[in-house]
């Protein structure tokens, strides 16, 4: 095995990056607001617009520096494995956050709390998926 991280490590360590700096950036403005009572999804429209741009523009980015950093190959089985992998053993947490989600509606939650419930559960979700495709690709998996 190589020394250097292939692509599709460094795209993992992009889409980490990418998603803990920017997706926490917007729930540590996001969280606030919603402690203070605003509840009209509106109010969080321009945030999460924001956010998304810039996610996109700091992903592509990263990657084509990553792409620029070492030739990128084309995944192989190996990558393939390693992704379903950590899909698989990361995608309970969306699960958890969908029950926790509609268990808010239920007990009639407002739907700013419920829409932030699962993109929270998603962040965290793509998360440690990248974190376990990390971890697979440093010991060799």
């Amino acid at each position: 095995m190589s020394n250097f991280p292939s692509f599709e490590e460094k795209s993992s360590w992009v889409q980490l990056l990418t998603i803990v700096g920017v997706l926490g950036s917007y729930f540590a403005v996001a969280i606030p607001m919603l402690r203070e009572g605003i509840y009209v999804l509106q109010a969080y429209a321009g945030l999460f617009a924001g956010a998304v741009v810039a996610l996109i523009i700091v992903m592509v980015a990263g990657h084509v520096f990553a792409a620029l950093m070492g030739t990128p190959e084309d995944a192989d089985e190996r990558d393939r494995l390693i992704a379903w992998k950590a899909e698989s053993r990361s995608s309970w947490i969306m699960g958890i956050g969908s029950f926790t989600a509609i268990t808010a509606l239920l007990l009639n939650l407002e739907s700013a709390w419920v829409a932030h419930i699962l993109l929270l559960s998603l962040c965290l979700s793509e998360v440690l998926k990248n974190v376990l495709q990390i971890i697979a690709y440093r010991r060799g998996a």
